[in-house]
């Protein structure tokens, strides 16, 4: 806004009083760097005498400051946490209330919070609110701000216009924090079940970030797989009915007569030689020799002239109808080769 000043005459632009930043319906920014008071004709001695005690401002972290005296809302925190985080690069102007998508985003169970999580914590009962920003970041801890570096920054996901880290590394970054096996069992129970995630991704990322040598990690992690597995199966039961495909024998071994053990798999159509395996592992370092074993035991099969349709618990969830598909191919494709092993099938 231009006023006449008496001394020049003519027109000019004075500094903007703390009113002119707001709207006349109390909208519009109340959390403003340094760099954008500047902008708006503020310099820092004036920011600083407006953010003294009792008065009308106040310095939330540096350089990030508050234009009114009453505590933060959730929503403020959020974006003084990412205008701090955008206030540190150098010549790169932070907009729009919040840092630039590749620079900063939200983590852990502030992420969870507003991923609608019903196990995390309300936002405002967060002591520190975690930003994952790039491990080259020269940026601290401070305040209510937790900084969490990465070699590698995930796409972010956009929740009421914040930028947040994907649920598998929120996750990650909330647990590595968490002592409380109730807790963490919860939350990642919940990543499951609430259809955030599969439970592989989970996984690696709490492989990535050497958690799973925690027993309250690993007793969760256990839980986890369990229940990913059993909502996979639930899908597979779906597809089989809604699909109209033939009824299979359900989590049955396989064995050789008088032989060896063949293994378990999830479904098989016994006249067709046809099995389906869901694959549900996760990549755990120490389980190497399972995988290898699981590699063996499916090789095993095809040799004996059984076809085992390998799914996965995304697959299932994302593309039921393509993977009917494939299901109804390998069933018609056995009347054209020759018939499978006889295996003998017990329930397991």
């Amino acid at each position: 806004m231009n006023h006449t000043s008496p001394t020049s005459g003519g027109e000019s632009s004075t500094p903007l009083s703390p009113r002119t930043l707001h709207s006349r319906n109390g909208a519009g920014p109340r959390v403003l760097t340094s760099r954008q008071l500047r902008e708006h004709g503020i310099g820092a001695a004036e920011a600083a005498e407006r953010c003294r005690p009792g008065g009308p401002w106040q310095q939330v972290l540096p350089g990030v400051h508050l234009l009114h005296p009453g505590p933060p809302t959730s929503e403020e925190r959020l974006h003084a946490v990412l205008l701090y985080a955008a206030s540190r690069v150098p010549d790169v102007p932070a907009q729009g209330g919040g840092a630039p998508a590749e620079e900063a985003m939200i983590t852990g169970l502030a992420a969870l919070a507003l991923h609608r999580f019903s196990a995390a914590p309300p936002l405002l009962s967060l002591d520190r609110i975690q930003v994952l920003v790039a491990r080259t970041r020269r940026l601290r801890t401070t305040g209510f701000a937790q900084v969490v570096r990465t070699p590698v920054m995930p796409v972010p996901q956009r929740v009421t216009g914040v930028p947040v880290a994907p649920v598998p590394r929120a996750l990650a970054d909330a647990v590595g924090g968490l002592t409380d096996a109730c807790t963490v069992r919860r939350l990642l129970t919940e990543a499951v079940r609430g259809g955030h995630c599969e439970a592989a991704a989970v996984v690696r990322e709490l492989s990535q970030a050497r958690l799973l040598n925690r027993p309250h990690v690993v007793d969760a992690v256990d839980a986890l797989l369990a229940e990913g597995r059993a909502m996979a199966e639930g899908r597979l039961y779906e597809l089989v009915r809604e699909y109209g495909l033939p009824d299979p024998l359900w989590n049955v071994d396989l064995r050789l007569p008088g032989g060896p053990h063949l293994g378990g798999v999830d479904a098989y159509w016994p006249e067709q030689a046809v099995a389906v395996e869901i694959d549900a592992r996760a990549p755990r370092p120490e389980e190497d020799e399972v995988w290898s074993q699981y590699a063996r035991k499916r090789e095993h099969l095809e040799q004996l002239g059984l076809t085992v349709v390998h799914v996965t618990p995304r697959k299932l969830r994302d593309a039921p109808e393509q993977q009917a598909a494939v299901l109804r191919t390998a069933l018609m494709a056995a009347e054209d080769r020759d018939p499978g092993a006889y295996v003998v099938v017990l329930p397991r």
